[in-house]
């Protein structure tokens, strides 16, 4: 798929809100369930600057755009403490659960706007992305791959001895999740797609 450089920059920004808003719901959650710390560090906002990574939001998705054609990405991940949760039994889980429900939950909406109330030309092309991206990055956060969410949910069943040897996985984790986001997510993405919208997704550019 040829991408001008409009393009890329289009697709990037997408990137860039959608994982805010991931994070955000991240802090947000959080604080609903008691929790204020990712609030009282500044991270209960839709500021892009409060959530940038330097590795995930900027050099990662540029590079993968500019140089391969696909693209991931991540914003800062939220700090939290769990012992101040409400929750006690789950309030790890619904934190975790929070950041990819909001990508799939924006999918979700503007897949079934188009659905139902067929758009053409530039609308068009920029809810099929912001649904195709949020389905992407839903599903690569929830890779059990530290750094990513699904590595924490998966942490929260290990047994506390075993964490500390699987967050050492994190360096390989970040090239394999890059990896399995190229090879696999494209599908996966793709089929979720087809199942909100009604139609296959094409990749339309400008």
């Amino acid at each position: 798929m040829g991408m001008s450089l409009e393009f890329k920059l289009f697709l990037y920004l997408i990137i860039v809100f959608s994982a805010v808003f991931h994070e955000y719901m991240h802090a947000w959650t959080a604080n609903y369930l008691g929790d204020p710390t990712a609030k009282n560090a500044g991270r209960l906002t839709l500021n892009p600057l409060k959530h940038l990574d330097f590795l995930w939001t900027v050099i990662i998705p540029l590079l993968l755009l500019f140089f391969i054609g696909g693209f991931v990405g991540a914003a800062k991940p939220v700090p939290y403490n769990p012992y101040n949760l409400r929750d006690q039994k789950y309030g790890v889980i619904k934190v975790g659960l929070a950041g990819p429900a909001a990508n799939f939950f924006i999918a979700l909406i503007f897949g079934l706007f188009i659905r139902f109330f067929p758009l053409q030309g530039f609308l068009h092309i920029l809810f099929t992305w912001i649904i195709y991206a949020n389905i992407f990055l839903g599903f690569f956060n929830l890779l059990p791959v530290p750094p990513l969410d699904g590595s924490k949910l998966l942490m929260y069943f290990m047994p506390r001895s075993k964490t500390f040897q699987f967050l050492e996985f994190s360096f390989v984790g970040v090239f394999l999740a890059i990896a399995l986001a190229i090879i696999i997510l494209p599908f996966i993405a793709s089929f979720f797609y087809h199942l909100i919208v009604g139609n296959a997704f094409t990749g339309l550019t400008f």
